[in-house]
């Protein structure tokens, strides 16, 4: 009998150590494709050698990319931002500008793209060296 009570309270007791029911679903956030990726990473190459902190005194250019001040004072304008050129030291920041201005073109216009990114020449040199660096 005692067997048997001892039995019963274990099994009781062993109940409630069950995990309770979960009526969720996690979802987690990824980094979508970007279809810019390779561009990112050609235009920089051009730009500044893909260095984060470079400077063109010349022509004011900084970071990544090389933003010029006008460009930034555009930039600024079209979206309401307050980015000041030394932000443009910030990687994510300076990329946010490039791609504002990339989205203007359709992704697969790379040609249009550099074009509007440093100006338009007659041969289009830019352009010709972003692209050996995009495969």
């Amino acid at each position: 009998m005692m067997k048997m009570i001892l039995t019963v309270l274990l099994i009781f007791n062993c109940s409630a150590l069950l995990a309770p029911a979960v009526n969720s679903v996690a979802i987690f956030r990824t980094e979508g494709i970007s279809h810019y990726t390779n561009l990112i990473h050609a235009v920089g190459t051009v730009e500044s050698n893909c260095d984060t902190l470079a400077y063109n005194p010349l022509e004011e250019a900084t970071g990544y990319f090389q933003v010029r001040p006008i460009r930034l004072l555009d930039y600024n304008r079209r979206t309401g931002k307050h980015y000041k050129l030394s932000d443009m030291y910030d990687y994510d920041k300076a990329k946010k500008v490039f791609l504002y201005y990339a989205s203007q073109f359709d992704y697969r216009d790379i040609k249009g793209i550099c074009r509007s990114w440093n100006g338009k020449s007659k041969h289009n040199h830019y352009f010709e060296k972003v692209k050996r660096y995009l495969n």
